[in-house]
């Protein structure tokens, strides 16, 4: 591959590295002024535990075979399919060598199965939001976007370091909420189109979703007193 090529991925990756770290600290102004319905982390940011290797990257594994490690972020919509979500990606052999590294690209969303909020699952998962001096209680988020869980299901675009551009199928799997018996492992699947080759194992890593258009149910109104009757005003009479 041309040098020239190597420095377009290589600087494709840190752009998206770049706005990976904007969106991440920045879910309420991405809640306010985009149209999307979701944002979505996958093993990378508030998701990752420093002292925890199997919070990030999100890890699918061949059985038996080779593995793909997954970062990334970006937005979706669930009502129109629109998606712009961006990471980084590398393929390991069986032995952990690494066989390609570079980055990946949501080019559709093909389906999202929500399985409802999961208020106060950030602080319950005990998930690390930054390092010192943060402090996950000073965070915005808190007001914004709410956690919630779901299957989506991407159609993504590899773009290797060295080597042809690849497409595959991802599905990104968070359970929270009311989550199907079928789907309580957290994680990712890869679905290689070139040799249909399934990455059906979910090794490890975090996936969340986060709803920017949280359903609040606004407590009812109470119905309005009657003014009292004018003083001196005798009450109706009953018949």
């Amino acid at each position: 591959m041309s040098s020239l090529r190597a420095f377009s991925i290589r600087a494709t990756i840190s752009v998206a590295t770049w706005s990976l770290t904007i969106l991440l600290f920045a879910f309420p102004g991405a809640a306010q002024s985009n149209s999307s319905d979701y944002i979505f982390v996958l093993g990378s940011g508030f998701l990752c535990d420093p002292g925890d290797s199997s919070t990030c990257p999100a890890t699918a594994k061949a059985n038996p075979g080779d593995s793909y490690e997954l970062s990334g972020a970006g937005t979706f919509n669930a009502q129109n399919k629109s998606v712009k979500a961006a990471g980084t990606y590398t393929h390991k052999s069986l032995n952990g060598i690494v066989l390609e590294t570079g980055v990946w690209l949501a080019t559709e969303l093909v389906s999202f199965d929500s399985y409802g909020a999961a208020p106060g699952a950030l602080r319950h998962k005990g998930l690390a939001l930054g390092p010192d001096p943060f402090d996950p209680k000073l965070l915005p988020m808190f007001r914004g976007p709410m956690p919630t869980g779901g299957l989506a299901v991407f159609r993504v675009r590899f773009l290797p370091i060295s080597g042809a551009p690849t497409t595959a199928v991802l599905q990104a799997n968070c359970a929270l909420g009311k989550v199907p018996p079928e789907r309580q492992m957290e994680g990712i699947r890869l679905s290689l189109e070139r040799n249909s080759t399934e990455f059906s194992e979910e090794v490890s890593g975090r996936v969340m979703f986060l709803s920017t258009r949280p359903e609040v149910n606004a407590p009812a109104n109470r119905p309005q007193q009657e003014p009292a009757p004018e003083s001196g005003r005798p009450p109706s009479s009953q018949e």
